[in-house]
């Protein structure tokens, strides 16, 4: 809200506008005295990110990472337009998680904590996450208790791959354990 639209906020207005996904404009650094949110409105309105409060479209939610200033109200926001907008992940899809971290654990090798975005993870699910594969061994929630199967928006430790990914991939249900090690392999090859 001090700076204004930097050339990162046009890269990434370029790529949500092309997405054709919602768009919700959390305007942060709304604390600081020096805050001038009309000015950040201006420039995002000559680049199509029209304010609803100006007869535009797009929710601007006024916050403070510092301070946490609104960040309530842009979970309600993004919570209502889900709703309104029915917007739902489909469990009966093949799945797809995004790594948020991994590590080698003693006792149980390779584990990546995923958080679910579509289908339904179980154990012994063929998968694939980078150059890394495997089939899932092991599912234990974020209390530590093992589960055996995994829905869209929960997280998890997956144990079973075959080497440590890296934070921000993404993981991939595959139809059987050959084609998830050969589009490892392939993955792999390209690294």
């Amino acid at each position: 809200a001090d700076y204004g639209v930097k050339p990162q906020t046009l890269e990434v207005i370029k790529l949500a506008q092309a997405s054709g996904a919602p768009i919700i404009v959390a305007l942060n650094k709304m604390d600081k005295e020096t805050a001038q949110p009309d000015m950040v409105k201006g420039q995002m309105a000559e680049h199509g990110i029209n304010p609803v409060d100006w007869g535009g479209d797009i929710p601007f939610v006024a916050v403070s990472a510092k301070s946490n200033m609104g960040i309530d109200d842009l979970l309600e926001e993004i919570l209502t337009t889900a709703e309104i907008l029915e917007l739902r992940a489909n469990k009966d899809a093949l799945a797809k998680a995004a790594v948020i971290e991994s590590s080698l654990e003693k006792g149980r090798g390779p584990v990546a904590t995923v958080v679910m975005n579509n289908g339904t993870l179980k154990i012994g699910d063929s998968i694939v996450v980078g150059a890394a594969y495997g089939r899932v061994k092991a599912l234990t929630d974020e209390h530590g208790k093992r589960v055996k199967t995994l829905l869209p928006s929960h997280t998890a430790q997956v144990a079973g791959l075959d080497s440590v990914p890296p934070a921000g991939e993404v993981m991939q249900v595959m139809d059987s354990d050959k084609e998830a090690k050969e589009f490892a392999m392939k993955r792999h090859e390209y690294d």
